[in-house]
């Protein structure tokens, strides 16, 4: 499909990505705390606005218009089901983290279950890094770059690796860090722009209605469906979302540095509250690019909606919301693992002075950017679409980490020992599986869907950590108390909060009683 950017595109790309980065390094300059750690001093808006910055970007744009295109609103399921796991996160888990005065993630485990746990953590996180942020976000970008400016695949992603690592390797990542919220209401804007433009071009939503098969309509589909059946919904979605929502470094972060409970109650609530809009702009393009452009590949819909619908002048602002957005979600995840490498593996081997640390970071940022390239290229010849491969692989490596978070926070009986059995013996069953689902080994076809996979690899995990706790010890300490000790201790929540959680359920309830 040809792409036309005329001379306007070009220089409103220019001239938002220079005020981006102007910006990002005068505020770089101006702020002397990170914004989100500073002093616990977040409101609920900025709150609800990083964690949206931290969810949405290219690859979910990519990802669920991808979804839209070739199987309807189903996907819509990992939006609006959010809010309860949100709600959990909120009224219980938020309490229970601020009561029991643990900031991160990894230090939950090192208090609950030692250092080996710790260690695991780490290892891990590299891996994740790698596959599920820098991977598939290159593979995103490719997808964009290569679709806009007519480049071939690989060359896009290696041109975006080059630029990621530049910018944080000489601290370029401060330009871009700060503004992701900017960012992110500019693909929203866009996004609404774009919904009503390929909206009008199809005659309304009576003519949407009618243009595409009924099962494009059903958020539940029977059980017999061989991919995304209410059974996969309902049982495998909670497996991601407990751990993504309530146990995620990146997430829980952001409400830990709220100013006080009330405040990131709210903010998980306002993030809750932008789930309702998140499908009708970015899932129902792909729905409405099946309609306009059935010969798109899926990968495909968003961009090839973009590129033929927007005006000229919108469409250079949208091009660059999509490349800056890009380039942040890259650099952060180089970022992330030159930090955690540098300071949580190589430092422990041997002493190194601030600049030798410095000057490595700078080494394992372009050493992670090739091996991101590598797994691009390798996601590339999978043969699967962008969601299911992005989405697949978050839930096959969930499983080991919701289990042992879950068992840690509610049973106090579990030990290290047991927590230690389904972290390394899952985590490596759950990277080879991960591996052979995305290579399609031992042949196409061999594995189940991602979700009920994810589900079967719970269960088992499961029962591992209750048997090994039952025939094992107890630790003779308990470094923390459980989720019902520290909620009940804390009373219960204001009923304010609760009523407007009560609100959202119900609009929650009407959108599913539509889609019925």
């Amino acid at each position: 499909m040809n792409v036309t950017i005329a001379t306007l595109d070009y220089l409103v790309l220019l001239a938002y990505v220079i005020l981006l980065f102007a910006f990002g390094f005068y505020i770089s300059k101006k702020q002397t705390a990170d914004i989100f750690l500073g002093g616990r001093s977040l409101k609920w808006w900025q709150i609800g606005f990083s964690l949206f910055s931290a969810n949405a970007g290219p690859t979910m744009l990519i990802g669920f218009a991808s979804i839209g295109f070739s199987q309807g609103v189903v996907g819509s399921n990992f939006e609006w089901l959010a809010w309860i796991f949100l709600m959990l996160l909120a009224m219980f888990f938020l309490p229970h983290y601020m009561a029991t005065k643990v900031t991160t993630v990894p230090q939950f485990l090192l208090l609950r279950f030692g250092k080996r746990s710790y260690n695991f953590l780490i290892i891990y996180s590299l891996i994740s890094i790698l596959f599920v942020w820098l991977g598939s976000a290159m593979y995103a970008g490719g997808l964009i770059i290569s679709q806009v400016f007519q480049w071939p695949l690989m060359r896009s992603v290696i041109i975006i690796a080059i630029i990621a690592a530049s910018f944080t390797s000489i601290g370029g990542l401060k330009a871009v860090v700060r503004t992701g919220i900017f960012q992110s209401l500019i693909i929203i804007f866009s996004s609404v722009i774009l919904t009503w433009l390929a909206l009008k071009k199809i005659g309304g939503v009576k003519a949407l209605a009618e243009a595409v098969p009924p099962g494009y309509w059903k958020l539940f589909r029977p059980a017999s469906d061989p991919e995304y059946s209410w059974v996969a919904i309902l049982a495998g979605y909670p497996v991601v979302a407990i751990y993504y929502w309530c146990a995620d470094q990146t997430i829980v972060q952001k409400v830990l540095a709220a100013k006080n409970l009330k405040e990131g109650q709210y903010g998980a609530m306002f993030i809750a509250a932008l789930k309702i809009i998140m499908p009708l702009i970015f899932i129902f393009p792909g729905i409405m690019c099946f309609v306009l452009f059935k010969e798109t590949q899926p990968d495909n819909a968003y961009i090839t909606l973009v590129t033929q619908l927007m005006p000229h002048g919108l469409l250079g602002l949208c091009i660059a919301a999509l490349v800056a957005a890009l380039v942040d979600t890259v650099s952060s995840g180089l970022n992330s693992f030159s930090t955690v490498f540098t300071l949580d593996v190589a430092a422990k081997f041997r002493h190194m002075t601030e600049g030798r640390k410095l000057q490595i970071g700078k080494w394992l940022t372009w050493i992670a950017a090739a091996l991101a390239v590598c797994i691009a290229y390798l996601f590339s010849h999978s043969g699967k679409d962008f969601f299911e491969l992005t989405q697949g692989l978050v839930s096959i490596l969930a499983p080991p980490l919701s289990v042992v978070f879950l068992a840690g926070i509610i049973w106090k009986r579990v030990n290290s020992i047991a927590a230690e059995t389904v972290l390394y013996g899952g985590g490596l069953i759950s990277v080879i599986v991960g591996l052979c689902h995305v290579l399609g080994y031992p042949y196409k076809g061999f594995w189940p869907h991602f979700l009920l996979l994810s589900v079967y690899l719970f269960a088992a995990f499961a029962i591992v950590i209750v048997l090994v706790t039952l025939f094992t010890k107890p630790n003779e300490q308990h470094y923390l108390p459980s989720l019902v000790e520290t909620n009940k201790k804390a009373g219960h929540q204001p009923k304010a909060v609760w009523i407007r959680w009560g609100l959202l359920a119900l609009v929650m309830g009407a959108i599913y009683f539509v889609f019925r």
